[in-house]
């Protein structure tokens, strides 16, 4: 039996890709402070502050270590993983509490095991990162990609949940500082299970082509620079299609596991629709990626997630069930 231990902040050393990555953010802070000294004005005061809360850099994270649910003491056979982008839909943020109800009690009927997140929502009033934890009683690590909630009001982030405990933590910025105000991010920890352990990363990416590959890139080099020899779930909104060449390099390391039970689906995972309703495109932009270490990994199934009755988000859910032995991908 696990007991719940409080939230608690730490601080990350992030990965950055280059030795000029935190020059704007300088540069914009020491002009900020500048500003600061010399104008008494309230309303730009606090603008200016608000800005420089946006564009420091992520690092600090909020981190639940167990779950409060009771875990049986032998090695667990089969694991269900979910990775979705919840849509944090700012400013608007309609339905907010709906949508995560609904939310949650899916994970409770698909019985999610491991949780990865994108989009997830913070405001000045709600953290949806706690509030999820406390729902269902997981585990989990939560860190900030954009904006402040405590300088504008609002921040979005990526989160892990898990049934097991976690730790070592690792946290990733995959994209360019040229602006500082919208990043792209991986976070990753590392799973405990009884016998074999294993990392989960949860990934959010680009929508430009050529980011989106640098992106990618880096996202695989860090990936196999953090996990060693150890397996690795790498799950998220990758915003770049399947017949992409930077998801076709990815999959002759990695393995995708929803095409290995749907071969010939369409597969798409996002749905872009005109103002009167008609479909403009669709997509597969969400994957569960696979990566193999010192166990082999099996996959016992593979899914998009339909909500009909209550529509979460813009993209589906993508859930995998899979086991781990000597054998398999």
């Amino acid at each position: 039996m696990y007991s719940l231990s409080l939230q608690s902040q730490i601080f990350l050393k992030v990965s950055y890709p280059n030795s000029r990555s935190l020059v704007a953010y300088k540069r914009i802070k020491k002009l900020g402070e500048q500003i600061l000294r010399s104008v008494k004005f309230k309303r730009l005061r606090s603008i200016i502050k608000s800005v420089v809360s946006v564009v420091r850099p992520s690092g600090n994270v909020s981190v639940i270590a167990h779950p409060t649910v009771e875990l049986v003491g032998c090695e667990p056979q089969q694991i269900t993983i979910m990775s979705a982008n919840l849509w944090h839909d700012w400013p608007r943020t309609r339905r907010l509490r709906d949508r995560l109800e609904c939310f949650a009690e899916l994970i409770k009927e698909e019985g999610v095991d491991i949780l990865l997140l994108q989009e997830l929502i913070r405001t000045d009033r709600f953290e949806a990162d706690k509030w999820l934890s406390e729902k269902l009683g997981m585990a989990y690590i939560y860190a900030r990609s954009n904006g402040n909630a405590q300088g504008i009001g609002f921040e979005e982030g990526l989160a892990i949940y898990s049934r097991f405990p976690i730790r070592d933590h690792r946290l990733a910025q995959l994209s360019d500082q040229n602006n500082p105000f919208s990043r792209r991010m991986a976070l990753g920890t590392r799973i405990e299970t009884t016998g074999k352990d294993f990392f989960v990363f949860s990934v959010h990416l680009g929508i430009l082509n050529k980011q989106n590959e640098k992106q990618l890139s880096r996202l695989r080099n860090w990936v196999e620079k953090e996990s060693g020899d150890t397996p690795a779930v790498i799950g998220g909104d990758f915003n770049t299609q399947e017949r992409s060449k930077q998801i076709q390099s990815a999959k002759s390391e990695w393995h995708d596991s929803y095409r290995t039970l749907n071969p010939h689906d369409n597969g798409y995972s996002h749905e872009l629709r005109w103002p009167w309703g008609t479909v403009l495109r669709r997509a597969r932009l969400d994957y569960l990626f696979l990566r193999k270490g010192y166990f082999s990994w099996r996959v016992d199934e593979a899914r998009h997630i339909e909500e009909q009755s209550c529509p979460l988000s813009d993209h589906k859910p993508v859930l995998i069930k899979t086991s781990f032995g000597p054998t398999g991908i």
